[in-house]
């Protein structure tokens, strides 16, 4: 086995402190949450207990943990639907020119480019100008679209791009109906590509704080109630929070992984039994 050239080690060191960057303030949080109770907001530690994740679940003079978590979730949810849905319709109709094809484009990925604070502040301000309510399930819904379906309708544009339409014409020559061709063939397909759609949609929403900043109204989102916390909890339980939140975080992406893992293993149980038969 030839040795590693020196560039090597010079690579993979500077991707050790990218990582150690990026992962440091996480895992820094994570170890003071499980301070003492006696513990600080800074090193040195005193102590080492699970005293703040269990007063993380006890009544909080400031802040609405559970709420603001509660409002995150069902939000995440409804973002997560709807950017799954819209996506794979866009993705269809895009597989075909029409007028003004061009111009949407640009405008859904324009949506990209400019900053979170001015959309936030735009979409607070229509909904005013409207007499509507300002409320994180509308406004706030409408703010974080304009961050996640721009994603999901990349993601879909590159998907249908390398789609085989032959699977799609022999569906047709079988007899099916256009609604029975994409229910029956094309979401089966695409299906581990909408579960990254969905995944993206979820997590973005969840973790979003610039768009949903002047858009919540008077209920906080999860992000936006963390904020508020630090210029008024001065004890490791804003740490156990941090801690929990990231657990969550990374068991979402987990189930996700295990179910495009799953559809893989049947996929290819389907493709095996198929050979068989023939």
């Amino acid at each position: 086995m030839e040795p590693r050239p020196r560039s090597f080690y010079i690579l993979a060191a500077v991707f050790g402190l990218f990582l150690l960057f990026l992962y440091g303030p996480t895992i820094t949080i994570a170890i003071l949450s499980f301070q003492g109770p006696e513990g600080g907001l800074t090193f040195p530690m005193r102590g080492v207990s699970l005293h703040w994740f269990r007063d993380l679940f006890q009544e909080q003079a400031v802040g609405d943990i559970w709420g603001a978590f509660g409002r995150s979730l069902l939000l995440g949810l409804l973002v997560m639907v709807t950017t799954v849905t819209v996506s794979v319709m866009g993705g269809l109709a895009f597989r075909k020119r029409f007028a003004g094809s061009a111009l949407l484009f640009q405008l859904v990925v324009a949506s990209l480019v400019i900053p979170s604070i001015l959309v936030s502040l735009g979409v607070g301000l229509i909904f005013s100008q409207a007499g509507l309510p300002v409320h994180w399930a509308s406004s706030g819904f409408g703010a974080q679209l304009t961050w996640t379906l721009p994603f999901g309708l990349l993601i879909m544009f590159a998907v249908f791009n390398r789609f085989n339409p032959a699977y799609e014409e022999a569906a047709r020559d079988q007899g099916a109906s256009a609604w029975q061709t994409i229910r029956h063939v094309v979401l089966p397909i695409i299906a581990p590509s909408l579960i990254g759609v969905a995944l993206f949609g979820f997590t973005l929403s969840y973790d979003e704080f610039a768009r949903t900043l002047l858009t919540a109204g008077s209920y906080n989102t999860l992000p936006l109630e963390i904020y508020g916390m630090t210029t008024n909890v001065t004890t490791p339980v804003i740490f156990a929070l941090g801690t929990l939140t990231t657990v969550f975080s990374f068991a979402v992406i987990g189930v996700f992984l295990v179910t495009v893992w799953v559809l893989g293993r049947r996929r290819a149980r389907a493709g095996s039994d198929a050979g068989k038969g023939v």
